[in-house]
């Protein structure tokens, strides 16, 4: 078999590109077929510009980013024309990039002028903004000392995303979560992430929860996690060993109108042993385009009566109705150019 397959791999031809315009071609080919361009806009500092071009939205191959992982990255939602909690999340990417000692190509302020202008000429009125902080480009070593300067790509990605309100089940992850120091930072590492997602959906479920070695809960693959207990209090994990999610926080800022209201008796964060998180009465994961996620299921137990409950869907109401109509801090309108 092995000499069969041998046999097989030295018929195998590696067409070599003779120009760039073949290349050009044959990227461009790649995407004629495509109707709806997925990504209408990226930026890219080694470019030092915006690219419109789905075929020339790369990096390149000796970033940092690529073949280290030493990157940053964070997102903005776009809704209805509008940019939600940018500020908030440039922040905590600054944040993530001082960790990974990597030393922004611009200021804040410029960092920000981009992303709206990118978002501006993406003519996306709906989708995510993505973001990241390289190390940058300069050779293949461990060590970034031949990488000259930072890198910052950003790229606009249409989704047309709606607000969640049927349950899903998730079952606790076996893939060891990361330590406090880089799960506290949106770093590029996400592969315990994605193997904890593929573990959930190999066994049918949405997604993961993570434990940590105390036996608290941490969070989902790439959302936060909040509970409402039978007193109806909404209690959301500390965010000292897991990432300081920015809907999450928005959520607690929000969340003492149903208190005001009578609808939940407090809101908090605190340490949650899995016995309690198990016999709460309603559980949600809580992200940028969910922006609520009812859990119904854990490890093929019932959450509560087993159905979508009242409370998350009315927290899911106070998060949308933020995003669609809050105030002038949170949302930002973006500029287009028509």
């Amino acid at each position: 078999m092995a000499a069969v397959e041998a046999k097989n791999g030295c018929d195998f031809k590696a067409h070599v590109f003779s120009s760039s315009s073949e290349l050009l071609e044959k990227l461009h080919g790649k995407w004629s077929s495509v109707e709806k361009k997925p990504y209408p806009a990226m930026y890219s500092s080694i470019f030092g510009g915006i690219i419109l071009d789905p075929a020339m939205m790369v990096i390149p191959i000796d970033d940092h980013m690529v073949h280290r992982g030493h990157g940053v990255f964070d997102t903005a939602i776009i809704l209805d024309g509008y940019l939600y909690e940018l500020d908030v999340h440039l922040d905590r990417f600054l944040r993530s990039a001082a960790k990974a000692r990597i030393s922004s190509p611009f200021p804040q302020s410029t960092l920000r002028s981009i992303l709206v202008q990118l978002a501006a000429a993406s003519q996306c009125k709906k989708g995510t903004l993505r973001y990241w902080l390289s190390a940058g480009p300069g050779d293949f070593l461990l060590s970034p000392a031949g990488c000259p300067t930072a890198a910052f790509y950003a790229v606009v990605i249409a989704d047309n995303f709606l607000q969640c309100k049927e349950g899903v089940k998730v079952i606790t992850s076996t893939i060891p979560m990361k330590t406090p120091l880089f799960a506290t930072m949106k770093n590029v590492n996400y592969l315990p992430n994605v193997l904890a997602k593929m573990e959930a959906e190999e066994r049918g479920a949405f997604a993961s929860i993570w434990i940590d070695e105390e036996g608290y809960i941490a969070e989902g693959p790439n959302v936060n996690v909040g509970f409402i207990t039978h007193d109806k209090e909404l209690i959301l994990p500390h965010f000292d060993k897991i990432l300081s999610g920015c809907t999450a926080k928005r959520l607690l800022e929000l969340a003492p109108k149903l208190v005001e209201r009578g609808c939940l008796k407090s809101v908090k964060t605190a340490n949650l042993r899995v016995e309690e998180a198990k016999n709460a009465a309603e559980m949600m994961y809580i992200g940028s385009t969910l922006p609520v996620l009812p859990i119904i299921e854990w490890d093929e137990q019932p959450i509560g009566d087993g159905k979508v409950g009242e409370l998350s869907i009315a927290l899911s109401d106070l998060l949308w109705e933020d995003m669609i109509a809050g105030p002038e801090p949170q949302r930002l309108c973006i500029p287009y150019e028509h």
